[in-house]
């Protein structure tokens, strides 16, 4: 998300950022070195696309000062690198329980997400709505992800797998998708093609209700 903004708007994200109660525009002004309205309009502007939000406004001994504070989206825009304790966290396992076991444990922990999933949406009764609303979970938590299949929606394709540095690594990791998949929809699922093995995208097709 940063690289799509301007140097003005990361540099007013990462003041924001550092300051966690938040800044009013008059502070911003001077930290950035522009007008007091170029602010607003960069605000309005991150404010616009999530970013950006109006924090509480603090007494000043005359007119009320508005301070403007990140929102979780605007957080998430700056880099967090997780995968070097995700791979710490799995070579613990490995010496845990061994190589050979590593998949029927991540399929374990994919399961039981799956259930905890499938239990905020006791409504869902088709695969098609399973699907839908799975693709639609997937792509809040970064897969880039959406139901294909037309009008039976049968298939989920992702362009974006949150895992795919550690999978490439680890292969077994897969097994934790597949296994969420599965049991949220209650059907079997088949990996036709995964970007950990060179594919363009991870799809995963839905096969006959267990």
């Amino acid at each position: 998300m940063l690289e799509m903004l301007g140097a003005r708007q990361k540099q007013l994200l990462r003041l924001l950022l550092k300051d966690k109660a938040g800044l009013t525009a008059d502070r911003l002004s001077v930290e950035l070195g522009i007008t007091r309205n170029a602010v607003r309009q960069h605000l309005a502007a991150l404010e616009n696309i999530g970013l950006v939000k109006k924090g509480v406004t603090r007494a000043s001994g005359g007119r009320p000062e508005q301070l403007y504070v990140l929102t979780d989206k605007g957080k998430e825009c700056f880099p967090r690198h997780y995968d070097w304790f995700a791979q710490l966290l799995i070579e613990s396992v490995v010496q845990e329980i061994g190589a050979d076991n590593l998949g029927e444990r991540l399929k374990t922990m994919g399961a039981q997400v799956g259930k905890r999933l499938r239990a905020q949406h006791p409504e869902l009764s088709s695969r098609k709505d399973k699907v839908r609303i799975l693709a639609e979970t997937l792509e809040q938590l970064g897969y880039d992800a959406k139901a294909t299949g037309g009008d039976s929606a049968d298939a989920i394709e992702a362009d974006n797998c949150v895992f795919h540095a550690l999978a490439l690594n680890n292969p077994a990791i897969c097994e934790f998708d597949l296994a969420l998949l599965s049991t949220f929809t209650d059907s079997p699922v088949e990996h036709q093609e995964c970007m950990a093995k060179g594919g363009n995208a991870c799809r995963f097709k839905f096969g006959a209700k267990k």
